[in-house]
């Protein structure tokens, strides 16, 4: 009978020791499995952001950060959007074939809205900050400038649409980044599902 005991308490004492081990093992795991999680502050820069448009003025730009790069959002006048309309000459790639936008952002204003562009403001050339330049036909821009974004750097042009001009050194358009609208006035960019 004794015998009997000894077994119960050898299995018994096996079983535990098992589960103390894997118990052990968790705790030794996790800190090395939480450290390669992004930090808070690493999620915080990949987060969607909520930019409320309501008080953009037809005309005005205001500009937001979204992953560490500068996103404008431009509200076109009537006139800016019959602008975009008439530029097609002057492009390199005026029907945005180039896969530099969402699908649903595939047409000659490069946008949801056609009143609304929203685009990622670093030039396709070597990543300066264009400047916007909303004038018609300035000296120093020449006579077929129609207004748009004109980066400083090496002078690469860019229309109301975000689109590249030709015989500039920027190899494709502004890239408009994913986006959109939670309500009439609130565009949320760097989450596209559910488009409004």
């Amino acid at each position: 009978m004794s015998d009997d005991v000894d077994l119960s308490r050898r299995h018994f004492l096996g079983v535990a020791t098992a589960v103390t081990g894997g118990v052990g093992a968790v705790f030794a795991a996790y800190p090395f499995l939480a450290s390669w999680q992004p930090s808070a502050r690493a999620q915080a820069l990949g987060a969607p952001v909520e930019v409320d448009i309501g008080k953009l003025e037809p005309g005005a730009m205001m500009k937001v950060e979204w992953r560490g790069k500068p996103v404008w959002i431009l509200r076109r006048t009537d006139v800016m959007q019959e602008r975009v309309v008439e530029s097609g000459d002057y492009l390199r790639d005026p029907d945005s074939e180039q896969p530099q936008q969402p699908e649903y952002a595939t047409n000659e204003y490069r946008s949801i809205k056609p009143e609304v562009l929203v685009v990622v403001g670093s030039c396709t050339h070597l990543g300066c900050s264009p400047i916007e330049r909303f004038d018609i036909a300035p000296a120093d821009l020449g006579p077929d400038w129609e207004g748009g974004f004109y980066c400083p750097c090496h002078g690469s042009k860019f229309d109301l649409a975000g689109r590249v001009y030709k015989g500039v050194p920027a190899p494709l358009n502004l890239a408009v980044p994913p986006h959109r609208y939670l309500t009439d006035t609130v565009v949320l960019i760097g989450a596209d599902s559910g488009v409004a």
